[in-house]
């Protein structure tokens, strides 16, 4: 496709097919359309999703119920204290047959990979995705062997007052294009559960619904939905006040402002847009940024949270096209 803004059959083509993949979704989680909506815009827009929840709210179901619903390739790793980052890059292994070093590629190398209770395993085999979620390649004793696409890590964690967890690296976190947070669901999706789970689940009877080929063509129409100067402009200064704010210690750094771009652009596609407005950036500024910063300690004690924060930032911003809030 050449670098010009997608039609509108196209921006439809790919509005009906990001449809697919939810309503899919949605036949094994219930009464979560937001939340499934920004994974799968997630995996669209070319990131790697956080899922952070108490357990047994569906954080990995939800996560294994995307893969299920895309003819793709899939790893699941049980993050443990005891894991090492060879089980998830892979090792050479000598082949006595061959009289050479063999390649066992590890669970990385898979369209989509589910890093279950991620916080559970050791910083350094944390690390060992920090390669392949950037760069989308591997490097084990000097070779580099790059990743196929579409390529998603969609990891899961329990909140960090839970015991045996290690927290995540800034490093890592800025690597996450969203962190989600699943949520209990509402009690008349609940007793739905009941009913439809009761017996058994209906992830069994999950079929896929794209191709990996369509989720890549899914993310060329995306890549192409038109930004104007103003609003790069806004995104901008959205991640640049979040530096200056008096109550954060860390603000989004530059990494965030293309995420939110990218994930703005599938936004927009999913609406049926060939352009990117300021409800867009709005839309997704949470779940894109939130986890990138971090509060300053007497802000803490003050109960303000980062969600306050960024909802102040906001309310201030002055939106392309408009006059200056307070």
């Amino acid at each position: 496709m050449s670098d010009v803004t997608p039609t509108a059959d196209r921006v439809q083509w790919f509005a009906e097919r990001f449809e697919a993949i939810v309503s899919n979704i949605e036949e094994v989680i219930q009464g979560k359309r937001e939340v499934i909506e920004l994974m799968t815009m997630c995996l669209v827009a070319q990131g790697h999703v956080l899922i952070e929840d108490v357990p047994g709210v569906g954080k990995t179901l939800l996560a294994k119920s995307l893969a299920r619903s895309i003819d793709c390739s899939f790893n699941r790793v049980q993050f443990t204290p005891d894991l090492l980052p060879s089980d998830i890059t892979g090792v050479s292994i000598w082949d006595r047959q061959k009289s050479e070093f063999v390649f066992k590629p590890g669970a990385i190398f898979a369209n989509i990979v589910l890093g279950d209770e991620i916080n559970r395993a050791s910083p350094k085999t944390q690390a060992a995705l920090l390669e392949a979620m950037e760069e989308r390649q591997v490097t084990v004793d000097g070779s580099t062997r790059p990743l196929s696409g579409p390529f998603m890590v969609g990891a899961t964690q329990n909140p960090l007052e839970h015991e045996g967890t290690y927290p995540l690296p800034e490093s890592q976190l800025d690597r996450f294009m969203m962190k989600l947070v699943v949520g209990y669901p509402v009690r008349s999706k609940e007793l739905e559960i009941l009913r439809t789970h009761g017996i058994r689940s209906t992830f069994d009877d999950l079929k896929p619904v794209v191709t990996g080929d369509q989720v890549l063509e899914m993310a060329e129409v995306a890549n192409h939905v038109h930004v104007a100067p103003s609003i790069q402009g806004y995104i901008v200064d959205l991640v640049e006040a979040s530096r200056r704010h008096g109550e954060l210690m860390l603000g989004a750094s530059p990494r965030a402002a293309l995420h939110l771009q990218r994930v703005a652009r599938v936004r927009a596609a999913v609406d049926g847009r060939e352009y990117v407005t300021p409800d867009d950036i709005k839309s997704v500024a949470g779940t894109v940024l939130e986890h990138r910063m971090a509060m300053r300690p007497e802000a803490q004690m003050r109960g303000t949270t980062i969600s306050d924060v960024l909802d102040s930032v906001l309310h201030h911003l002055r939106v392309p096209g408009t006059r200056a809030t307070g």
